[in-house]
C-alpha cells in the first residue's frame, strides 16, 4: 500500500470516528446540561474539520512538481497542519470565553445527568482507538500531519478524562460549578495544544529544528566515499515526510570534471542508502582547501558540535 493511500485511509477513519463522537457529545451534553461535555464535543468537531483538511492535503501533496512549484506539493501537509492549529485554538478560545460568560451571569445550573458520564467514557475509549490509528499511520508514512493529529487526539483523551472527573465531582459533591471549572480547563488545554501544533508546523516552514543525528549521518556518508572530504554548508529541509539535502564537498583540484561528477554521484548514493525518504540531493564540488568560508550558510561537523 503506497504512502498516500495510508494517509487518506487514516484521515477517513479520523473523519468518521470524530464525526460520531462530536455529534454524540454535543447532543447529550445539551440534553444533560453539561458545559464541559458540550465543550468536549466542540473540540471533537474541530477534529472533523482537521480530517477534511488532511484528506485535501493528502490529495494535493502527491501532485507532481510544476513550473510554479518546482519542489512539488509535499508541503501541502504542512499548510494543513498550520490551518488545523488555528481551528483548534479558535475552538478552545470559544469554549473558554463562553464558560466565563456563564459564570459571570451566575445562573443556577442543574447537576449534569448520567448520560453525560456514559458518553464521556465512550469518548475516551473511541479517542484511544483513533490515537492508535493516526500514530501508527503517521509513523509508517512519516507524515507530520498525522502525527500532529495523533497528538491532538491524545490531548482529547486527557480532556475527556478531565470532563469525566468534573462530572463525577458535580454528582458526588452536588456542585454543578465543578463542571464549569473543568470546562475552563478544557478551553485552556485546547489552546495550549493548538500553539504546540502551530510551533511544530512553523519549524518545518522555517526549515528549523536541525536534527544533529541526521547531519552526522550525512557527514559519515561523505567520509565513506574515497576522494570526498570536508563536507560543509550542509542544509536539510523537510518536505512532509521527505528530505531535501544540499551540501558542499571538497575533492582534489587536479581531478577532471568527470571524476568530480562520479565522486558527487557516489556521495549521493551513500547518503540515500543511509537515510530513507530523500526527495533530492544537490552536491556542490569544490577544490580541496577552498571551502568553509565564514559567510557560507549551513552546517559542518565543527558547527554541529558547538
Amino acid at each position: 500500500m503506497d504512502r498516500n493511500t495510508i494517509v487518506r485511509r487514516a484521515a477517513t477513519i479520523s473523519l468518521i470516528g470524530n464525526a460520531i463522537l462530536a455529534a454524540s457529545k454535543i447532543v447529550i451534553g445539551f440534553l444533560s446540561g453539561s458545559l464541559a461535555v458540550v465543550g468536549d464535543g466542540i473540540d471533537s468537531s474541530t477534529d472533523v474539520i482537521i480530517s477534511i483538511v488532511a484528506l485535501a492535503a493528502a490529495t494535493m501533496s502527491v501532485k507532481p512538481s510544476d513550473k510554479e512549484h518546482p519542489y512539488g506539493h509535499a508541503r501541502a501537509e504542512t499548510t494543513a497542519t498550520t490551518i488545523l492549529a488555528f481551528f483548534i485554538f479558535f475552538a478552545g478560545a470559544q469554549l473558554f470565553l463562553s464558560t466565563i460568560h456563564t459564570l459571570r451571569e451566575g445562573a443556577v445550573r442543574e447537576i449534569p445527568g448520567t448520560m453525560a458520564l456514559w458518553v464521556t467514557i465512550a469518548s475516551i475509549a473511541g479517542k484511544l482507538v483513533l490515537v492508535w490509528t493516526q500514530r501508527s499511520a503517521g509513523r509508517k508514512t512519516g507524515s507530520t500531519m498525522l502525527l500532529a493529529n495523533a497528538r491532538n487526539m491524545r490531548n482529547d483523551v486527557v480532556i475527556s478524562a478531565s470532563v469525566l472527573v468534573g462530572l463525577m465531582l458535580s454528582t458526588l459533591l452536588h456542585a454543578p460549578i465543578a463542571d464549569s471549572i473543568v470546562a475552563l480547563f478544557v478551553g485552556v488545554w485546547v489552546m495550549k495544544s493548538a500553539l504546540g501544533v502551530f510551533s511544530e508546523a512553523n519549524d518545518e516552514i522555517m526549515d528549523g529544528k536541525a536534527d544533529p543525528a541526521l547531519y552526522q549521518t550525512i557527514f559519515d556518508a561523505v567520509k565513506s566515499v574515497p576522494g570526498a572530504g570536508n563536507p560543509h554548508r550542509a542544509r536539510v529541509r523537510r518536505l512532509a515526510s521527505f528530505y531535501d539535502i544540499d551540501l558542499d564537498i571538497e575533492i582534489d583540484g587536479r581531478k577532471t570534471v568527470l571524476e568530480g561528477h562520479d565522486i558527487a554521484q557516489a556521495v549521493e548514493h551513500a547518503i540515500k542508502t543511509r537515510i530513507e525518504g530523500v526527495y533530492d540531493i544537490v552536491v556542490h564540488v569544490e577544490p580541496a582547501g577552498s571551502g568553509e568560508h565564514d559567510e557560507q550558510f549551513g552546517l559542518n561537523e565543527r558547527t554541529l558540535k558547538e
